[in-house]
C-alpha cells in the first residue's frame, strides 16, 4: 500500500480540484492510500468525496505563513507519507520544503496549464527549491514542456497523465429532464460555456460567437455556468464585471442563462446541444472531458493537447485561437441534427475508451511506482 499525500491550496471549483476529487474517488479498491490536504478552509468540492475524512485542513492564516511547512512536514510523518504530490505553486513550494524536511520518499509538483505567465517571486521561489522535486507529473505534453521551458527541468524529469472523468456520473441523459433541473426550456437548443471567471477561459469569444449564432437561429439559447474563485481570487471578481458588461452590450436579453457555480455539473451538459471551451491556454480541460462523457460535442481552441483530447469531426471541432468565425461555424455544424447525433454518439465512447478515471488513476498510481522504484 502506498501512502500518497495531495497537498493543494484549497478544495474549491477548480480544474485541479475536481481532479483530486475524481482520483481519489476512483482509488477506492486500488492499492494506494490518499490524504488530501488542503491549504485553505475553502473546500466546497470535500462534499463529493466518497470518505470525506481523508481530507486534512493545514489552514494558511497568511499570506507568508511560514508555520506551514513544519506544519506540513509533522503530517507527512504522522502519516507515513511515500509521495507527496502538489498541486499550484504555495502548495508545491511548501511541499518540496516540508518533504525535505520529513525527509519525504519521493517529492512530485504538477503542471496542470500551459502558455500562462509566471511571476518572478514565483520563479525565485521554484529556483530556490530546484532540488527539492523529483519529478513533475502534467496533465497534457504541452504542459510538460511549458514547465521544461519554464523552470529548466530536463525531459526525463516529466511524466504525463491525462485527466479523467467519472463516465458513471457523468453520462448522456433525457435532454427535457436536464433542461427543467436547470430551469432552462427545453423548447430551445442550449449552447454552453462551463468555466470560472478566468481571463484564461476566454469567455468574450465565445459571446461574440453566440451572438451571431443567435441573429440565425432563433431556436437558440445560451448557457454559462461557473462563476468567481473565493475573494475573487486572481481578479475573477473584475473579469466578471467585464463579461457582464459585455453581455449587456451585445444585447443578449433573456436569451441567456447564468446559473453560477453548480455541484450538479452533471446536469449541465445533457441540458446542452454542444458546449465551447475558447480558452487562451489549458492542460487536458476537464469540462471537455465531461462533457464528452455525456454525448455533448465540444468546441475548443487549438490549444495545448486539445486537438488529441477533441479529435476534430469525432467528438466536436477544435479551431483557431481567438477565430470569431471559426468558432461560430463550428458551432452551427454541431446544431445539425444528423451531426450533432453522430459527434455525441463518438464523443462518449472516446471519453469511456481514453479517459475514464479508472485509467487515470491506474496511470497515476503507475507512476507513482516507478519512482519509487
Amino acid at each position: 500500500m502506498i501512502r500518497v499525500a495531495l497537498v493543494i491550496s484549497n478544495l474549491e471549483f477548480g480544474g485541479a480540484q475536481r481532479q483530486l476529487v475524481e482520483l481519489v474517488n476512483a482509488s477506492q479498491n486500488m492499492d494506494v492510500s490518499y490524504c488530501l490536504v488542503a491549504m485553505s478552509d475553502v473546500i466546497p468540492l470535500a462534499g463529493q468525496l466518497f470518505d470525506p475524512d481523508v481530507v486534512r485542513v493545514l489552514n494558511k492564516r497568511s499570506r507568508f505563513d511560514f508555520t506551514v511547512v513544519p506544519r506540513l512536514a509533522r503530517l507527512f510523518r504522522e502519516q507515513r507519507i511515500d509521495v507527496a504530490h502538489a498541486f499550484l505553486f504555495d502548495a508545491e513550494i511548501a511541499t518540496r520544503l516540508a518533504g525535505t524536511m520529513a525527509s519525504t520518499g519521493v517529492v512530485v509538483g504538477s503542471e496542470r496549464n500551459v502558455n500562462y505567465r509566471i511571476k518572478r517571486i514565483q520563479k525565485i521561489a521554484y529556483r530556490l527549491t530546484h532540488g527539492m522535486r523529483d519529478a513533475c507529473i502534467a496533465n497534457s505534453i504541452a504542459g510538460a514542456r511549458f514547465n521544461a521551458r519554464e523552470l529548466g527541468y530536463s525531459s526525463d524529469h516529466y511524466r504525463v497523465v491525462y485527466n479523467g472523468v467519472d463516465t458513471a456520473r457523468f453520462h448522456p441523459a433525457d435532454r427535457s429532464a436536464a433542461c427543467e433541473l436547470l430551469g432552462l426550456d427545453p423548447a430551445f437548443r442550449w449552447v454552453g460555456m462551463v468555466g470560472s471567471f478566468k481571463r484564461q477561459k476566454n469567455h468574450s469569444v465565445f459571446l461574440r460567437a453566440a451572438r451571431r449564432l443567435l441573429d440565425e437561429r432563433q431556436d437558440v439559447r445560451v448557457v454559462l455556468v461557473g462563476d468567481t474563485l473565493a475573494d475573487g481570487l486572481r481578479g475573477t471578481n473584475e473579469y466578471k464585471r467585464e463579461i457582464v458588461s459585455e453581455i449587456e452590450r451585445l444585447d443578449f436579453g433573456d436569451r441567456i442563462a447564468m446559473l453560477g457555480n453548480r455541484e450538479d455539473i452533471e446536469n449541465v451538459y445533457p441540458a446542452c446541444d454542444l458546449t465551447v471551451l475558447p480558452s487562451l491556454h489549458e492542460g487536458t480541460p476537464n469540462v471537455a472531458l465531461e462533457s464528452m462523457a455525456c454525448g455533448t460535442p465540444v468546441v475548443a481552441s487549438d490549444v495545448s493537447d486539445n486537438s488529441f483530447v477533441i479529435p476534430n469531426g469525432v467528438a466536436g471541432f477544435v479551431v483557431p485561437l481567438n477565430d470569431i468565425d471559426a468558432t461560430g461555424a463550428a458551432m452551427l455544424r454541431c446544431l445539425d441534427t444528423e451531426t450533432n447525433a453522430m459527434l455525441s454518439e463518438q464523443a462518449r465512447a472516446r471519453a469511456e475508451k481514453q479517459f475514464s478515471t479508472d485509467a487515470f488513476a491506474r496511470n497515476m498510481l503507475e507512476v507513482y511506482r516507478e519512482l519509487l522504484g
